[in-house]
């Protein structure tokens, strides 16, 4: 089992950022693919970027690309997520998430709010 709490949200402005943690706790953080998902009002929730174990290797959503950035600490158990230029169509619950693969995440977060007011 792996717990998983994240923090950092608020609002901002547009062209603002945000930085986002999320600190995990339980069975090896390092065995783990880490990942960040959002959800905004009335949408599904998407995948917006992941990290593997050793961070050597990232994906990104097309939308988030060259404003985002995944990053890890494994000694200290936790995932970044910062968040540059960031835009009004931003705004949603933003979730941290643990995995066997970029497919495959299957321990949640509680989210944190990130709201980007135009």
């Amino acid at each position: 089992q792996v717990q998983l709490v994240e923090s950092g949200g608020g609002l901002v402005q547009a062209g603002g950022s945000l930085r986002l943690s999320c600190a995990a706790s339980g069975r090896t953080f390092s065995n783990y693919v880490m990942g960040w998902f959002r959800q905004a009002p009335g949408k599904e929730r998407e995948f917006v970027t992941g990290v593997t174990w050793s961070g050597r290797m990232t994906s990104y959503t097309e939308s988030v690309k060259g404003r985002f950035t995944i990053s890890r600490e494994n000694a200290k158990n936790t995932v970044y997520l910062q968040m540059n230029s960031l835009k009004p169509e931003d705004t949603a619950v933003y979730y941290c998430a643990a995995g066997r693969a970029f497919n495959d995440f299957n321990y949640w977060g509680q989210g944190t709010q990130v709201t980007v007011s135009s």
